[in-house]
């Protein structure tokens, strides 16, 4: 079961009949929020916005605490061992729980039995793009070039099993074709590599490439998206009307806690988070960011999970990827 962005509203309108449940649930002081990732990076700087609506929503200071390390088992080993009662929660990338347990011999936690899903928040788009040096000004010239020559093209990624890899590989694989892969220390690094022609083609987060877009220092080729072309870039087609029909990459956040946290404190919050999501202030940001807000209720939303562990889970290991 996927979540599509048509069904958002309904989805919400599902969860409003549960609001009166949320209500004999309240926190007994602050609420921390522990970050896998480094104060300044897009999932700190989106918690700390929307903290300011949750914990006006929620009647309690929401404290943000940064633990990251270990692609993410630093702080998720530290939330699954705390108390279920909605005092500590964790915002996730979809990597760490749907990605890593695939990727990674020997896991410190259990995506799916360790955690209560409570809410997605966000979600980013992805873009294929091309150098200017490559000459490659469409998804089928590339893939005519790499059926002509297997190996020859190069993509950039921000590093091995990171989301811009896996997304180049599903797409190759999709259009039968074979690329070498050049992995960075990062998104910053692998930006410079495409726009300087070290590398021929890169699969970004929409929001890292649009400067370069516009700049036209990379050419735009599909974007990985559903429900339709990204409204920054109208006139680039999606994966699927360039031709190639691939799973889309998740790129979103979700809000989480320990396993067995009570129906009415999971309501409660997802409700908050909701809240915060429709700040005017906050969805101009997120457009500004090329970040769509998603809106579930947590039953859908882990469902949604669980399907891409799946899809995404079967081609790591056909692809015989691992970290350690």
């Amino acid at each position: 079961m996927t979540l599509s962005r048509r069904s958002l509203p309904l989805l919400g309108a599902l969860a409003a009949p549960r609001l009166g449940l949320a209500q004999s649930w309240s926190p007994s002081g602050p609420i921390r929020v522990v970050l896998p990732q480094a104060a300044g990076s897009s999932g700190d700087i989106q918690m700390r916005q929307m903290a300011e609506t949750m914990q006006r929503e929620l009647g309690a200071p929401i404290v943000v605490e940064n633990r990251p390390g270990a692609n993410g088992s630093v702080a998720a080993g530290f939330v699954k061992q705390q108390r279920p009662d909605g005092q500590t929660l964790m915002l996730a990338g979809v990597s760490m729980v749907a990605f890593n347990q695939h990727l990674y011999r020997h896991l410190s936690y259990d995506p799916l039995k360790d955690f209560s899903y409570i809410a997605p928040t966000t979600n980013t788009n992805f873009v294929v793009v091309a150098s200017k040096k490559s000459g490659i000004t469409s998804l089928a010239q590339m893939v005519e070039r790499a059926k002509a020559d297997p190996g020859k093209l190069t993509f950039g990624s921000a590093g091995i099993a990171n989301t811009t890899h896996l997304g180049m590989e599903m797409l190759a694989s999709r259009a039968g074709v074979q690329m070498t892969h050049v992995p960075y220390a990062g998104s910053p690094q692998a930006a410079t590599a495409l726009v300087s022609g070290e590398v021929d083609l890169g699969f970004s987060v929409l929001g890292i490439a649009l400067p370069a877009i516009r700049a036209g220092q990379v050419t735009p080729l599909a974007v990985a998206r559903e429900g339709g072309r990204a409204p920054v870039l109208p006139d680039v087609p999606t994966q699927a009307e360039a031709g190639i029909n691939a799973p889309v990459i998740p790129g979103w956040f979700a809000l989480m806690g320990p396993a067995g946290m009570p129906d009415a404190a999971v309501t409660r919050i997802n409700a908050a988070v909701h809240t915060a999501l429709r700040e005017p202030v906050f969805t101009q940001r997120l457009a500004a960011a090329d970040l769509e807000a998603l809106f579930s209720d947590a039953p859908t939303f882990r469902a949604r999970l669980e399907n891409e562990s799946r899809i995404w889970g079967e081609f790591i290991r056909a692809r015989g990827l691992t970290l350690d």
